[in-house]
């Protein structure tokens, strides 16, 4: 269940960011493309991922995959192929209709994946901003992957414990600073580890549509519990139940 479902205030003006994997999709699709393709790298990437930083890690499966005969039609066929699920579809349809809400992408997979599984949806024109991992085939058919932070320069500064390529929580404030005006409410939908740090600078009004048992669910109890979590919170489970959650914003 998504808990009691509020009606939340009305706004004149909303964004809600939305995480990719496991939030508004329902599969992870790095792991998700090897599944389909190559399952001996998919358990190579789990074997090492505690090793070898995560980006890095899909960059260098992918070109095993493409060593191995792996084709761009391939892979672009298993994302096409990962789940989206009707209701999330339905519901984030329903809510760009209404007007008045600005959707922004915020993700760790990479820009290959997401663009081509929101379009096999029809959700191409869904998102006013992606901001991810960049990445590009070349002539021969590899994905390149790389990180958005290139390792060679800048660092960020998160200390929340953002991974090295990207953090959220900085580009979430970079976002509002480059839309240059405020939002009467942010309204956040994530599930993992790495959703805690925008999570934690969101404000009284705002709110987050966090996804029950996975990472950021363990993370954010804490802080709800000690009353620290800066915003509202709403759990869901399911795609249905998320559903319902933004029919009421």
């Amino acid at each position: 269940m998504a808990g009691n479902v509020q009606t939340f205030p009305p706004v004149e003006r909303q964004l809600i960011v939305f995480d990719f994997d496991w939030s508004l999709a329902d599969q992870d699709s790095d792991r998700w493309v090897l599944e389909v393709l190559a399952p001996k790298l998919r358990k190579k990437m789990k074997e090492l991922k505690k090793e070898v930083q995560w980006t890095d890690l899909v960059a260098s499966c992918m070109q095993e995959l493409h060593e191995q005969g792996g084709t761009r039609e391939q892979i672009e066929d298993a994302l096409r192929l990962m789940p989206v699920h009707p209701a999330m579809i339905r519901g984030v349809s329903s809510l760009k209709s209404r007007g008045k809400t600005t959707f922004f992408l915020l993700s760790n997979a990479n820009i290959i994946y997401i663009t081509t599984v929101l379009k096999s949806k029809g959700l191409e024109s869904l998102f006013h901003e992606i901001v991810t991992n960049p990445a590009e085939w070349d002539p021969s058919g590899l994905l390149k992957v790389r990180r958005r932070i290139d390792p060679s320069g800048p660092q960020h500064n998160c200390k929340v414990g953002c991974s090295p390529n990207m953090c959220k929580g900085e580009e979430l404030d970079a976002f509002l600073k480059r839309h240059g005006s405020e939002f009467d409410r942010i309204v956040y939908v994530g599930d993992g580890s790495n959703d805690l740090c925008p999570v934690l600078r969101l404000r009284k009004q705002d709110v987050v549509f966090c996804r029950r048992y996975r990472g950021l669910y363990s993370l954010i109890k804490p802080y709800e519990e000690e009353g620290r979590l800066p915003c509202g919170v709403q759990y869901w489970t399911g795609a249905w139940e998320a559903e319902a959650l933004l029919d009421e914003l």
